[in-house]
């Protein structure tokens, strides 16, 4: 590999740049002001509304909130903070172009204009928008009296060198970014530190000054052992492997690559313990619960016994009434006990079952990850960046999928144990299929799908967001997994009465046979069974999906054809009083 070529590789792989870092201080003093304009205009309820769920980082209803709001007010201060809202919502969904469009509707008269103008900074770095990202920033370094400012300023300069490096203005992006570290050295953040000499390091890497940048890639590597980031650790090992393997010495590059991907299966077993261990923590909860019914009705029993004895020794009559009495309730115990035996059988039995299609699906993807890091580890050796790319994206793939998997097992047991939570409330049903739409955006790119969203944006349904977006997500999934390259996949509404709509996901994929969408639709198994090739995976995310559509008030339905595609017909109940 050319010299010229390994830096870009370095740049592009090695040094994530943080556009945006925001002082915890800063959002306190924003949380802080708008919760007080809330509480100012007690009688906008739909902006108290959108400060609530702003509040709680649910950019979804915010966006929906403030966008009420915004229809029914024509106060100015009250107009820019909704955009404010509606702006910084759109940022945390990574919707820049949206975000843009609002933080550029707010007047320069308001308060918080310098993080309006930081927020457009951080838009325009996200859009490769490097001079407008500097305009903003430079408009925020001038203007050093307000409160905002002086809690934000190391992230502004942070990002004005970043923009000046990209566009080959050294000297100041040198400028800006030895400025922000010797600030973060005032204050003695070593996580923000390492990230600063990450940065300055590109910078001379990308003017070919090797002598100036390995010692920050060194200091950086020093911190790192302080702190207990794992992503921090592997990204810091993973730059002296580069370094060193720049160098010639192959041995130390391989070291540090080795301890790089440590980190990176710690940063990977940390998260699945977490995931278990709050699985376990609910499961040990439900069992407790379980156990204290048990001893109410044993407590119960025993009362009921004491009252008999009682009763003997009033008289025979009511020692007959007690034994009657006490014989009742025993066989009504029985009942209980009986029942709860039956549903634990079935519980069991149906565990059995999930376990026994899960795990199949489990080791087969654990199986093709441990053959396909056996052979990454391989193409490290002969450097083989052709081979080790499409590795890369294999594991990727094999990742996703059976975090997918998880993902719905787990949501799977919380339904089946009561333990999922339902907040039905108005949910504009366009805007929600445009964000799934965002999400799933690299994998209809990488089989060339085109993708159409027709959705009415007139139309609001009263559901539960969270299980509305894991019933689209499973459904896009499979239209993507069963569509052909170059394919066609639509989501539109029609049917749309006073009370309900339909939902309509429709693909030109492989389809279905008849038999296959009656066992599907089927409520007498729990798993689709793998009874010929057009059934791929455990089934569990349709079985999934056709519960949350339920305990939403909706229906499903299937249309297919072999070879000719498929629609998945979702019915919703719409909002009262719906335009």
């Amino acid at each position: 590999m050319s010299k010229t070529a390994f830096y870009i590789f370095l740049l592009t792989l090695l040094f994530p740049f943080t556009f945006f870092s925001q002082n915890k201080s800063c959002d306190q003093i924003i949380k802080t002001k708008i919760t007080a304009e809330s509480l100012k205009h007690k009688s906008e309820i739909n902006f108290k509304k959108a400060q609530y769920f702003y509040i709680k980082q649910n950019w979804d209803s915010t966006l929906v909130y403030s966008m009420k709001q915004l229809s029914s007010t024509k106060k100015t201060e009250l107009v820019d903070y909704c955009h404010l809202l509606r702006g910084i919502s759109f940022r945390e969904l990574k919707l820049f172009k949206q975000a843009e469009k609002e933080f550029l509707l707010i007047s320069k008269k308001f308060i918080f204009y310098d993080y309006v103008n930081a927020n457009l900074g951080f838009v325009y770095l996200e859009l490769e928008e490097f001079k407008k990202a500097i305009y903003h920033y430079q408009k925020v370094v001038e203007n050093t009296t307000t409160e905002y400012n002086n809690c934000s300023i190391e992230s502004v300069y942070e990002n004005l060198g970043t923009s000046f490096l990209h566009l080959d203005q050294f000297e100041k992006a040198e400028f800006y970014l030895l400025k922000n570290s010797e600030l973060i050295q005032n204050r003695n953040d070593t996580l923000a530190l390492i990230r600063s000499y990450f940065n300055i390091a590109s910078l001379y890497y990308e003017q070919y000054k090797d002598a100036q940048a390995i010692p920050y890639f060194e200091n950086a590597y020093k911190l790192s052992k302080k702190v207990t980031d794992f992503d921090t650790k592997r990204v810091a090992a993973k730059n002296m492997s580069v370094v060193e393997e720049n160098k010639g010495n192959f041995k130390e590059a391989l070291a540090y690559r080795k301890e790089s991907e440590q980190w990176k299966d710690s940063l990977n077993n940390k998260n699945k313990i977490w995931a278990v261990a709050d699985f376990e923590k609910k499961f040990a909860v439900a069992q407790k619960q379980k156990e204290i019914k048990v001893l109410q009705v044993e407590n119960k029993l025993k009362n009921t016994q004491r009252n008999g004895f009682f009763f003997t020794a009033i008289g025979l009559l009511l020692l007959l009434t007690g034994g009657v009495y006490i014989y009742a309730q025993k066989v009504k115990s029985s009942k209980i006990i009986l029942i709860q035996k039956n549903k634990l059988d079935e519980l069991n039995a149906t565990k059995d079952q999930l376990f026994s299609i899960v795990s199949h699906d489990l080791r087969s993807s654990v199986n093709a990850l441990k053959t396909s890091n056996a052979k990454l580890s391989s193409s490290l050796e002969t450097k083989n960046y052709d081979e080790l790319n499409q590795l890369i994206v294999q594991n990727s793939g094999i990742a996703n999928g059976t975090y997918s998997l998880l993902d719905n097992l787990l949501h799977w047991a919380m339904l089946q144990t009561k333990q999922l939570y339902f907040h039905k409330e108005s949910v504009h049903l366009y805007s929600v299929v445009q964000q799934i739409e965002y999400n799933y955006k690299p994998l209809l790119l990488d089989k060339g799908i085109t993708f159409e969203n027709s959705v009415s944006k007139n139309i609001f349904i009263f559901v539960d967001l969270d299980s509305v977006k894991i019933v689209l997500r499973n459904l896009l999934d499979n239209a993507i997994k069963f569509s052909s390259e170059d394919g066609k996949i639509s989501i539109y509404s029609e049917n749309d009465t006073a009370n309900s709509c339909q939902l309509i996901i429709r693909d030109n994929g492989i389809g279905m046979k008849p038999e296959t969408i009656e066992a599907l639709l089927s409520d007498s198994e729990l798993l689709s069974k793998k009874q010929n090739s057009e059934i791929i995976g455990t089934g569990l995310g349709l079985q999934l999906c056709k519960q949350m559509i339920q305990k939403n008030d909706g229906q499903l339905n299937i249309e297919s054809n072999l070879n000719k595609g498929t629609k998945m017909i979702l019915t919703f109940p719409k909002t009262a009083n719906n335009g």
